[in-house]
């Protein structure tokens, strides 16, 4: 069992290939360790590399909306004034600890994807 730190995307394919390999080996056996070490560095090497970043506030705003068919009036009732609505959906104007209380509650926006 020769393991290496993943550097490259060649390296990372490499690594997967063996993983394919070693997917159902007994835990506690000398290719179940060598598993969960290469599923450790697969991991480092995915969030350097591959990492999901939170959504931009306002894009999850218009996602939500859209996903429940929601216009900017029905969003002007959660938050506020209907001039408000424009203006954050236009990103002219921030997101108010209230607003991001009242869109996490109303509309099940994470808070995370709000705070942003």
């Amino acid at each position: 069992m020769k393991i290496q730190v993943i550097k490259n995307e060649a390296d990372y394919q490499k690594v997967l290939k063996r993983m394919e390999k070693l997917f159902d080996a007994p835990i506690n056996s000398p290719e179940g360790d060598e598993a969960e070490i290469l599923s450790i560095l697969i991991e480092k090497y995915e969030e350097e590399n591959y990492a999901i970043h939170a959504p931009d506030p306002i894009e999850a705003i218009k996602f939500r909306m859209e996903q429940m068919d929601m216009t900017n009036g029905e969003l002007a009732e959660i938050i506020g004034y209907r001039s408000r609505v424009s203006e954050i959906l236009n990103k002219k104007r921030r997101l108010t600890l209230k607003m991001i209380r009242q869109l996490h509650l109303k509309l099940k926006i994470p808070y995370d994807a709000l705070i942003a």
